[in-house]
């Protein structure tokens, strides 16, 4: 059974990181690549975003018996599958869970520049998904 409460708890914080992106964002994209500060407040501002994504992705599959995701990318799958996310959707948002683990564990140096053309393009996502998500809770 899915514990409403979690999942809403978890998309208040995702709201309040969206705000916290608007806040870091609310100059050119030129000066947060230069503010080194409002730079790493970005991505870790991104990061934290992700993570409570995947924690609600992960508790919806869990307590809705959807199978085991092979990984953090395939929860979207998962629920697009069992439509709680529209299949187009899932596949446009998926790629975050890449581009957190990048700036997480360092894999590759990153573009700045991609990167913040990428944050910018996912944010909206980010609030479709909590429109979704909503959603999906209202009709269980």
């Amino acid at each position: 059974m899915i514990n409403a409460r979690f999942v809403t708890e978890k998309l208040d914080l995702v709201k309040m990181y969206y705000q916290e992106m608007q806040k870091i964002l609310d100059v050119s994209l030129e000066e947060v690549k230069k503010d080194f500060i409002r730079f790493y407040a970005l991505e870790r501002v991104f990061q934290l975003i992700v993570d409570e994504v995947i924690d609600i992705n992960n508790h919806i599959i869990r307590s809705q018996d959807f199978g085991a995701p092979d990984n953090f990318q395939s929860t979207f799958t998962i629920l697009a599958e069992n439509e709680v996310l529209p299949e187009e959707f899932a596949e446009k948002i998926a790629p975050v869970v890449g581009l957190r683990n990048r700036l997480v564990h360092r894999y590759e140096k990153i573009d700045k520049k991609l990167f913040l053309e990428m944050a910018i393009k996912e944010k909206e996502d980010f609030k479709e998904y909590v429109k979704f998500i909503k959603s999906y809770l209202r009709e269980i």
